[in-house]
């Protein structure tokens, strides 16, 4: 399955997106289906985990997702550990007018396992597609808004 990518350009540096995106606990702030996000450590670092509670329709799935690289303040990878549906994600941040602003892109590569491979295809992949955008844009707002 093709990946799905969005992006947004934010009117802050670079390293100041790093630091937000990369933090799980600010999840729920712009993800819209993130309802809970539950993560021990504070120092966010590779192997680092965090576990998410997601609103699928009417139901909420907890998943775990593990940070796989980290390179401030321009990329971060994670992937899906656990769920029906997993996701890889790749963010890529590019600084713009001499970093006063950035470009965010974020790339997601779903992947079904057991009851998933048939969830995935049928709601999931639709539901990413629809919300990727809007939380991009909330992401841009509040970064944005944080800053005034």
């Amino acid at each position: 399955m093709a990946a799905i990518v969005a992006s947004a350009e934010i009117a802050r540096s670079p390293d100041d997106v790093f630091a937000y995106i990369t933090d799980p606990t600010n999840l729920p702030e712009w993800q819209e289906s993130v309802v809970k996000v539950e993560c021990k450590e504070t120092a966010i670092h590779v192997g680092t985990r965090a576990q998410l509670t997601r609103r699928v329709g009417r139901r909420e799935m907890r998943m775990t997702s593990e940070f796989v690289e980290l390179t401030p303040p321009t990329h971060w990878a994670i992937r899906g550990v656990d769920s029906p549906v997993r996701g890889d994600v790749d963010g890529r941040i590019e600084p713009l007018e001499n970093g006063a602003r950035s470009r965010v892109t974020i790339e997601i590569d779903l992947h079904g396992h057991g009851i998933g491979k048939l969830l995935l295809p049928l709601v999931v992949k639709r539901k990413v597609e629809t919300e990727m955008p809007r939380n991009m844009q909330h992401l841009k707002e509040h970064l944005e808004r944080a800053q005034t």
